[in-house]
């Protein structure tokens, strides 16, 4: 910045041929707006045309001329008068414009100064005067000359708006140089020192970063008022503008220091890792790369790794990305993709280690033999998917363990209990924060083998919520036709699961989904017998605790009825869990006794174990006889095994009002109106009086009252007690029965057999009425268990009371006739 001639001029440089910005920017006074305004306006003027630019009346700036009409035009005016038209062109790409290819509004401009440049080049330095509007042509050649109207002189009228306009224009100009990297900061100076109102719109207008048609419309604008807020609507948009490049060069510098920083702190951690011996970022991917290429999977999933490694290797190893991909490589490359367990055909083997680890499940391990046999022989076949059901306690995954080392195969365990979540099966996306694979996946991952015995511990106790259904889940996992590609979300990869041999365990069926149901085959396991279980504390429980007590053999041994007296006594399950609770407490009050030198050890009798075990913790029902009318014993299942049902019918003097007590369920409830109806439709088969059934009240009561009770297979039991209080007949000594009726007499068949069988030989009975379907629930118990019993099998009712009503009447019988009023019985006994 420098002063000339009292005028302030900035010097910006030179611009292109005919064109291009003000260089030179004067700072003109209001005198000399006042002095230019005096003088005479000539009609007609040489026009110079302009490429990308608008001179505005006052500014002061150099051009460079290369065509030859515009040289021959600067020549001859700087000779005369120096003064010239100046005129932009609507197409700046126009070498030769004529008279229509130019705007219609110019500038008069003087001639300051001519430059000779090295290059050959003329450069002219000129000012502008003042605005004028372009007439006829008067000539072509040598160049354009036209007639011209200037406009006259524009007072400005500065009231309180024009001010405030004004003020607005100069501040944003001084605030676009204070942000602006490319404009010089001695530009603010020169437009603090300006006081034409006219000259500083024309300046900062000449100035401004937009396009030749904007400029042209400024120059165009009749008012001062319009020019001003043309200009100030361009400066808001170059200052927005300027501020949002600000904003991201900003950002763009703070991530190019930030990975700056990183980087130098990465090479440092780098040579920190060298000097420690660990692997740096880049020999870790070598590793991993390496142990992929000896890795045996298929070439899908290793394209697909080699891709994923390629995309770790080019991000930033402090990124948070990084350890994401680092991880799930790692992951691929930890799954057992076709790594197999060699199995073993060895079948007797097999047979002696299921054998040795669990007593009975006859039916699990001839299962379990018959694949393998297959396997022995194909070769290759796709693993069953089994499901074990029964109740608590039964050996169902422990029995998992067993399959595992008989068959020579890894073992992994899943328990599903209370599982509600979806992605626990089938996992999470990794682009979740803190995405898992899914346990599946998971467990064959922790067994290092692709075909492993694989658990799946209580299925019937899934849950759901709006995080999804896990038994849906696992529809994909349990069907042999679809797992052999099963998809994890983590791992976005198939992975075949056809080899894998999953059991799952289940209390209930009812409470499994039915078609992840259909896709299992079930094997019922019942519960284990008086018999079995001696035998099961015998081999397995009993050395079991004596080794978990430090025990030698001959300081705890127990006999088979001491055995047998502690599970009736201490014991109510269908299981050994508890019998092994109980068990361990004997060892414990043995071992007690051999530190302390005193108290029974070696062979206990059942004195001294209950000694040990206090009070007997369970009354075992048993059969009460004959002697009451009514009474009838039923067999009954329950989730621990089977156990006797008393059913109490009684009647008395009233109006034939049925009254069923004991907490029973809906279905036991309708029984017993069926067993009701049954006996009215067939009285006279019994010889009993229709009448007796309109003057007595029958209450039909079942035994431990605070008890639930439901199921149909109490039906004949109902209908056979009912068919004694009415008769008064006793019911025949040790029977015990179990079946459901119809209205027509059926009897049909139930479920829990053998529960229910073994009951009633623990409680002393020794006849059983069946329906005759259930003969074969019967041949499939073994006879030693059974011998002692006699099976009545049954398919109508009339020959369930035919078995089980004797002609005896009972010692006191109760005499129908007296519930009749003394009124009304000559009359209805007539």
């Amino acid at each position: 910045m420098f002063k000339k001639d009292s005028k302030i001029v900035i010097a910006t440089g030179f611009g292109g041929e005919d064109n291009e910005g003000p260089d030179f920017l004067p700072l003109l006074s209001q005198e000399d707006e006042d002095e230019i305004n005096k003088e005479d306006n000539p009609d007609e003027l040489p026009i110079l045309p302009l490429r990308n630019t608008v001179m505005f009346p006052g500014v002061v700036f150099p051009i460079t001329v290369g065509r030859d009409k515009s040289i021959k035009l600067i020549k001859d005016a700087n000779a005369g008068n120096k003064e010239i038209g100046v005129v932009a062109q609507i197409d700046g790409s126009t070498e030769d414009p004529d008279f229509t290819e130019l705007h219609k509004t110019g500038t008069l401009a003087l001639i300051l100064k001519v430059l000779r440049m090295p290059d050959g080049n003329t450069t002219v330095i000129i000012q502008g005067k003042k605005r004028f509007e372009l007439g006829e042509v008067v000539t072509t050649e040598p160049y354009l000359k036209a007639k011209v109207t200037t406009f006259g002189p524009e007072k400005v009228k500065v009231d309180k708006e024009t001010e405030a306009l004004i003020d607005s224009i100069k501040e944003l100009a001084l605030n676009i140089i204070e942000i602006s990297p490319n404009i010089p900061t001695e530009a603010s100076f020169a437009l603090k020192n300006i006081d034409s109102p006219n000259f500083l719109v024309n300046f900062i207008a000449s100035n401004l970063n937009v396009e030749v048609v904007d400029k042209q419309r400024i120059l165009e604008a009749p008012t001062f008022d319009e020019r001003a807020s043309l200009v100030l609507e361009y400066l808001t948009q170059e200052m927005q503008m300027l501020e949002l490049k600000n904003e991201i060069q900003s950002k763009v510098k703070g991530d190019l220091d930030k990975q700056q920083k990183e980087y130098f702190l990465q090479q440092q951690i780098r040579a920190l890792q060298e000097e420690l011996g660990q692997d740096s970022p880049d020999k870790e991917i070598a590793n991993l790369r390496e142990k992929a290429e000896n890795k045996r999977w298929g070439k899908a999933i290793h394209d697909h790794f080699i891709k994923e490694l390629d995309r770790l290797q080019r991000l930033n190893p402090m990124a948070p990305d990084y350890s994401i991909y680092l991880n799930y490589l790692q992951l691929l490359l930890d799954l057992p993709w076709n790594e197999f367990t060699k199995d073993n055909f060895d079948l007797k083997k097999a047979r002696q280690v299921l054998d040795r680890d669990h007593f009975g499940l006859d039916k699990v391990k001839d299962r379990i033999l018959e694949y393998l046999a297959v396997l022995k022989l194909k070769g290759d076949m796709k693993s069953p998917i089994l499901c074990l059901y029964g109740p608590p306690g039964v050996g169902k995954t422990s029995l998992g363990k067993s399959v595992a080392e008989a068959l020579g195969r890894k073992y992994v365990r899943m328990s599903l209990g209370g599982l509600r979540d979806e992605a626990e099966i089938r996992g999470h996306r990794k682009t979740y924060i803190g995405a898992m694979p899914g346990r599946v996946i998971q467990s064959l991952k922790k067994a290092q083998s692709a075909n492993p015995i694989f658990i799946l511990d209580e299925i019937d106790k899934l849950a759901s919520d709006f995080r999804g259904d896990p038994s849906s889940a696992l529809l994909e996992v349990l069907d042999p036709e679809q797992n052999n590609a099963f998809y994890d979300n983590y791992v976005e990869a198939e992975f075949d699961l056809s080899k894998v041999m999953f059991i799952a365990t289940a209390n209930y069926l009812d409470n499994i989904q039915p078609a992840l149901l259909d896709r299992m085959e079930v094997i019922e396991i019942n519960g284990y017998t008086l018999e079995e279980k001696v035998q099961i504390a015998k081999k397995h429980l009993v050395p079991k605790q004596r080794k978990a007590h430090g025990l030698k053999g001959k300081q705890l041994a127990l006999k088979d009825k001491v055995i047998e007296k502690i599970i009736e006594e201490y014991t109510s399950e269908s299981g050994v869990r508890n019998l092994d609770r109980v068990l361990a407490s004997v060892a414990r009050g043995v071992a007690r006794n051999v530190v302390v030198e005193e108290g029974p050890i070696g062979n206990l009798s059942l004195e001294e174990v209950r000694k040990i075990l206090g009070p007997k913790s369970h009354e075992r029902e048993v059969y009460q006889g004959n002697d009451v009318a009514g009474v009838v014993t039923g067999l009954a299942w329950t989730p621990v095994g089977g156990t006797i049902l008393f059913v109490e019918s009684s009647i008395t003097p009233g109006k034939g009002k049925l009254t069923l007590t004991g907490k029973l369920g809906d279905v036991m409830k309708e029984s017993a109106i069926t067993a009701t109806t049954f006996l009215k439709a067939n009285a006279a088969y019994l010889d009993i009086d229709q009448k007796v059934f309109d003057y007595a009240d029958l209450h039909i009561h079942f035994p431990a009252g605070a008890v639930p009770k439901d199921g149909p297979s109490a039906g004949i039991t109902i209908l056979t007690s009912l068919a004694s209080v009415y008769t008064q007949r006793k019911i025949k000594p040790y029977l015990a029965m179990t079946g459901e009726i119809t209205l027509r007499g059926r009897v049909l068949p139930v479920g829990g057999i053998k529960e229910k069988i073994l009951a009633a030989k623990r409680a002393g009975i020794k006849e059983i009425i069946l329906c005759e379907d259930n003969r074969k629930d019967v041949e499939e118990i073994k006879h030693d268990y059974v011998k002692e019993l006699t099976f009545h099998y049954v398919k109508n009712m009339l020959d369930v009371l035919d078995i089980a009503l004797l002609e005896e009447k009972v010692k006191r019988p109760i005499d129908v006739h007296s519930f009749i009023p003394e009124k009304n019985k000559e009359e209805i006994l007539n």
